[in-house]
């Protein structure tokens, strides 16, 4: 893809699990047609697992070799991204040289008038809307006020552009979200609509490392959704 195929590692790290990622386990399956979030979604915070997988991420950054260490840091604007960033790199021993930029491009999928509904409350409260998704699919669907997943690979394909543009050579690690690292994928990797769809079933673990190496003319897959380094924090990983 162009931009990041100057770059010698991308490493994505998704944030730690957040009160919001516990509010929408709670509801699953219940048929709730609403999350308990009170905040709204920029500002959820980390959980008390949360910030101890931010520390395991933190951890495993600390015993990268020298070559593999990032040269930078980026994040999106959504606090339980920043704090994951912000505890992660206090773990290492290299982290005064690593000021994380955030850049508004990395947040969370804009959901619309979606925002804080359960798929109950989707059809329940926008049934005409629901059946619109179905027939025309996730990838290219835009709710009301949202965005597609189409919309997120324009914002990335800007953002990656302008990454490999300051950052030549480098290293770079994103926190960011889950469906962000799936993108990512999808542009880095040249994946087709149905394969991101299968890719996307199963979700991106909190905390979890996905990686992608200068192969010679462009970047080539390490790793995806990697959650090794979370075997000993003490919380779940996902």
């Amino acid at each position: 893809m162009a931009g990041v195929d100057t770059l010698q590692w991308l490493n994505l790290a998704r944030h730690g699990e957040s009160t919001g990622n516990v509010a929408h386990d709670a509801v699953d399956g219940t048929g709730a047609e609403e999350k308990d979030v009170p905040e709204r979604d920029a500002d959820i915070p980390l959980t008390a697992a949360g910030r101890e997988q931010a520390a395991g991420l933190g951890r495993w950054l600390a015993t990268l070799p020298a070559d593999e260490r990032p040269t930078a840091v980026v994040t999106s604007p959504y606090l339980r991204a920043r704090e994951t960033a912000r505890i992660a790199l206090a773990r290492t021993d290299y982290a005064a040289d690593l000021v994380p930029r955030v850049d508004e491009r990395l947040r969370d999928r804009d959901q619309g008038v979606f925002e804080g509904l359960t798929p109950a409350g989707i059809r329940g409260r926008h049934p005409e809307e629901a059946r619109r998704r179905e027939w025309i699919g996730k990838f290219y669907y835009r709710p009301p006020g949202g965005e597609s997943w189409t919309d997120l690979a324009l914002r990335l394909r800007s953002f990656y552009r302008d990454l490999g543009s300051c950052f030549p050579g480098g290293r770079v690690l994103i926190v960011t979200h889950d469906v962000i690292i799936v993108m990512t994928r999808y542009l880095v990797e040249e994946l087709t609509e149905e394969r991101l769809m299968e890719i996307e079933r199963e979700p991106v673990g909190n905390a979890s490392i996905s990686r992608w190496r200068q192969g010679g003319g462009g970047l080539r897959a390490v790793c995806y959704d990697d959650r090794a380094h979370l075997a000993s924090a003490g919380s779940p990983a996902e």
